[in-house]
């Protein structure tokens, strides 16, 4: 291949490094109005009265907005596709807040100080509510969260259990009881916070022909426009959303979180409007991933094969319950995915809590899946006295296989068969396993203060959600032989916009800076369900490829139509007939644009999947513990992933590199803790410790030789897929190297230290 699996500079590489003005807020609006919320104080209340007159009384104010101003009308802020599995239990503005960080009102002011200064005068009665913050007791305190009607799509708002999943094939509990061996092991996950450099922000404005405009950094702007039409009850075709450069979604701009609020003062005022979340905000008010307390039972017989996988979920909701079901979901899905077991269950509760509201984070479910069944898979290896590679040789699914779970478990709704029809998963490990240096370290005898350990874990993820996601392309032509390549996919910063040009030129036969892409407008690109589960170069590439070759047909028959035969072919740029006559690119559009047989060449297309084959990662960790402090550090990280073939090299090792610090976060340093009012604790980067360049290990990244058949020329999906075993790979390499069994995440020293005294 031309262009396909070539290290290809970033098509908006120069604009990025030269800063220009390429994010939501670069660019000047006149007039504008800025826009800060009220978040609520306490956990749970209702709000008896709201007194706003002193604010709109204040200079520079010129709008206050409070539960008073919008008729009740619920709906659910995931950016899903419709209609959405989850609940729809959100109001623009409520008269009862649910948790610290709750929207209580909005302020549109001249000046952003004016519009704080606004906040501190409203004077607001709250009756306080009883609350919960205890997952594993929420499902019986005895109060519901959310009202009895009103909301739709609650599973059983009387114990406060916002979505429900059950599914078996065989019978798990006579297996395991009829095993040679059975192994179970809870473990927990903490809230943690996307920590996107760029903040949630959104600007709106109405254009000349009186349409409101919404400039948002958003994963899924078409998402946007369908629901803030509901919301504000105006036509889908009154709104236009531009996505521009996105510095960092990683799943938490998987949310319609502001656009419908500035989109209001806009609508009211006819003024453009501006809001941009603070750091604080964005790590109370925006979204985190679920905590999940996760429950596996497993049974092996004594070839060391699997018998049976019980799985339970209890995942802590937050106050809201946009991805409830689907995240749970993907907990159940993927780790269901991983190894072949003739006898498979699982249920979960998705809980409501008075504390801050879950939502889509890379991976999405999946992290909180692996963490656990990685752990107790290592567990089993050692009691069974098998190696832990070998273990996960044995047992990982091979292709042509059936995945059961596939069938009767998608995101919230039915599932699709699934066969597997690529897996290099052996050939991860085995690379992995020379790489780390696996034997040499596992083998070495401990000793000292600081103790050398090594850990391993596998993975899988998806590609797009099988039956769901769809993406489409356009692609026209122009007289220096170039194309515009118009897609409605969303580029957050993964490089999605080069990888389709890539694609789009291949087909094409011509340089990638032939190709223009133009992405995420939904008054000039086509539709697509938006950036999320992994499904842009699966799902939108193949669209773009189709389309490519749509265009790259009309091009041949306008060619033969031009040159007046019957029989020619398409050699490089240029339509070469079998007597030797040709013509080029070039000159195919000119002619066809202003001469002979008039027309814009052209394609377009559509895709949908029901297949979603999964990309999987070998995760090896080798950590150094300090046996006088317990603190870890991490030393290297060996991943080597199977994402089919890889479009683009460089961008792939990217995706791999910034997954890492994100899995060692949450596995090591990060979690919000909350005092016994439900407050947050953790509300800066001083605080919240997320990973640094100063941090990281040595990384390796090793991409395996693999070809995906359904796949746009080989491909399956590498954004999410590395952010899954790092944490695991850590535990295991800690119970290495001191033999302790961390169960909890994220990993504390006084735990670790505390276990190593009582030993």
């Amino acid at each position: 291949m031309r262009v396909v699996g070539k290290d290809t500079p970033r098509v908006d590489g120069h604009a990025l490094v030269r800063g220009k003005p390429v994010f939501a807020d670069d660019i000047q609006l006149q007039n504008v109005l800025h826009v800060k919320i009220l978040h609520s104080p306490v956990a749970h209340a209702k709000i008896i009265e709201i007194d706003t007159s002193r604010a709109l009384a204040l200079d520079g104010v010129v709008a206050v907005f409070t539960y008073k101003d919008f008729t009740p009308h619920y709906y659910t802020t995931a950016g899903q596709g419709y209609p959405e599995p989850g609940p729809r239990d959100m109001c623009i503005l409520d008269s009862t807040v649910r948790y610290v960080g709750d929207r209580v009102a909005f302020v549109a002011a001249e000046t952003l100080e004016i519009a704080e200064q606004a906040l501190d005068l409203i004077r607001i009665e709250y009756a306080e509510l009883p609350c919960i913050f205890d997952v594993e007791k929420a499902m019986t305190a005895g109060f519901a969260i959310h009202p009895k009607t009103g909301a739709t799509g609650i599973h059983d708002v009387h114990k406060n259990i916002a979505a429900h999943l059950d599914a078996e094939l065989g019978d798990v509990d006579a297996a395991i009881a009829a095993s040679a061996h059975s192994f179970s092991g809870t473990y927990s996950t903490p809230f943690v916070q996307m920590a996107s450099i760029e903040p949630h922000i959104s600007l709106t404005w109405l254009d000349e022909n009186n349409r409101l405009v919404i400039r948002t950094s958003t994963q899924v702007p078409f998402h946007v426009r369908r629901i803030v039409a509901e919301v504000l009850h105006i036509p889908v075709s009154r709104i236009r959303v531009i996505k521009p450069r996105i510095g960092g979604g990683f799943g938490g701009k998987q949310e319609i979180l502001n656009e419908e609020l500035v989109a209001a003062v806009t609508l009211k005022t006819g003024r453009p409007a501006r809001i941009e979340y603070s750091r604080k905000e964005e790590l109370y008010a925006a979204r985190l991933r679920h905590p999940e307390l996760v429950k596996f039972r497993l049974g092996f017989d004594e070839n060391h094969l699997l018998t049976a996988i019980d799985l339970n979920i209890l995942e802590n909701c937050g106050a809201y319950g946009p991805h409830a079901l689907t995240v749970m979901s993907v907990t159940a899905q993927k780790a269901l995915s991983m190894y072949k077991s003739p006898n498979i269950r699982v249920n979960g509760d998705g809980v409501y809590t008075n504390l801050p509201i879950g939502g889509a984070y890379r991976g999405y479910g999946a992290p909180q899946a692996f963490f656990p069944l990685e752990s107790l898979m290592d567990e089993a290896a050692e009691s069974m006295g098998i190696d832990p590679i070998e273990l996960r040789l044995k047992n990982v699914f091979q292709v042509g296989d059936d995945i059961p779970i596939a069938k009767i478990l998608g995101e919230g709704r039915e599932g699709f068969p699934m066969v597997l029809y690529s897996t290099e998963i052996a050939a991860c490990l085995i690379e992995g396993r020379k790489l780390s240096h696996w034997d040499s370290i596992r083998g070495a005898k401990q000793s000292g203060r600081y103790r050398r350990g090594i850990g391993v874990a596998v993975a899988g993820q998806g590609s797009g959600i099988p039956g769901i996601d769809m993406g489409s392309a356009f692609i026209k032509m122009n007289e220096d032989g170039g194309f515009n390549l118009q897609v409605g996919a969303t580029d957050l910063g993964t490089g999605s916009d080069t990888a389709l040009a890539q694609i789009a030129a291949e087909v094409l036969n011509v340089a990638v800076d032939k190709i223009i892409v133009y992405s995420s407008d939904t008054d000039l690109t086509p539709f697509d369900t938006g950036a999320y589960a992994s499904s842009t170069t699966y799902i939108s590439g193949a669209a773009v490829k189709k389309a490519a070759e749509n265009c790259k047909s009309m091009i041949l028959e306008q060619g033969k139509l031009l040159l007046g035969v019957a029989e020619a072919e398409i050699v490089d740029t240029a339509v070469v007939a079998a007597n030797g006559s040709s013509i080029s690119f070039r000159d195919i559009c000119t002619k066809s644009f202003y001469t002979e047989e008039q027309k814009q060449i052209m394609g377009t297309a559509s895709q949908l999947s029901y297949d979603s084959p999964p990309p999987f990662n070998a995760t090896f960790a080798e950590v150094e513990v300090d046996t006088l402090t317990g603190s870890v550090r991490v030393k290297k990280i060996v991943s080597i992933t199977d994402a089919g073939q890889i479009i683009n090299p460089k961008m792939a090792e990217g995706q791999v590199e910034g997954a890492i610090p994100q899995a060692l976060g949450m596995a090591l340093s990060e979690f919000i803790p909350f005092d016994e009012k439900g407050r947050p604790i953790n509300l800066d980067f001083n605080s919240y410790h997320i990973f640094t360049a100063k941090d990281m290990p040595e990384l390796v990244v090793r991409f395996a030789d693999s070809h995906e058949p359904t796949g746009p020329y080989g491909a399956k999906a590498v954004a999410e897929i590395p952010i899954n075993a790092p944490a695991p790979a850590v535990t295991n390499a800690i119970y290495n190297a001191v033999g302790v069994r961390v169960k909890h995440l994220p990993v504390r020293s006084e735990q670790i230290l505390g276990e190593l005294l009582n030993h």
